[in-house]
């Protein structure tokens, strides 16, 4: 029993941290600004941390950071490195300070370095 307790805590503990951001995929910038005709359109995605079970135990701040680098994870992935930034949507439950999960979706792009 003490054995499954302990999982369960290490589990939970886990769960909360925010996502980690891969090798290389700390250079894409994310930004409110569309890239100019320089840049090429590589295509559309989305990042997300948290959920039902997790996101209660979760900071708002490894919510955010978890989602930005999911982002940038698949970003970096299709070989851009510039993501636009379309929006971020948060679910919670009735309580407003009790943030659930956070999902960011951004158009990405390769520019010249």
């Amino acid at each position: 029993m003490k054995v499954a307790y302990l999982l369960a805590v290490v589990l939970i503990v886990c769960a909360c941290s925010a996502i980690s951001v891969k090798p290389g995929a700390e250079r894409v910038r994310v930004t409110n600004t569309e890239p100019g005709r320089e840049c090429k359109f590589l295509g559309d995605v989305t990042g997300s941390q948290g959920n039902r079970f997790t996101g209660g135990y979760t900071s708002d701040a490894n919510l955010e950071t978890g989602a930005r680098n999911d982002l940038k994870n698949k970003a970096f992935d299709i070989g851009g490195n510039v993501v636009y930034l379309l929006f971020q949507r948060e679910s919670q439950t009735g309580d407003v300070r009790d943030r659930k999960n956070v999902t960011l979706s951004g158009n990405v792009y390769r520019c010249p370095d």
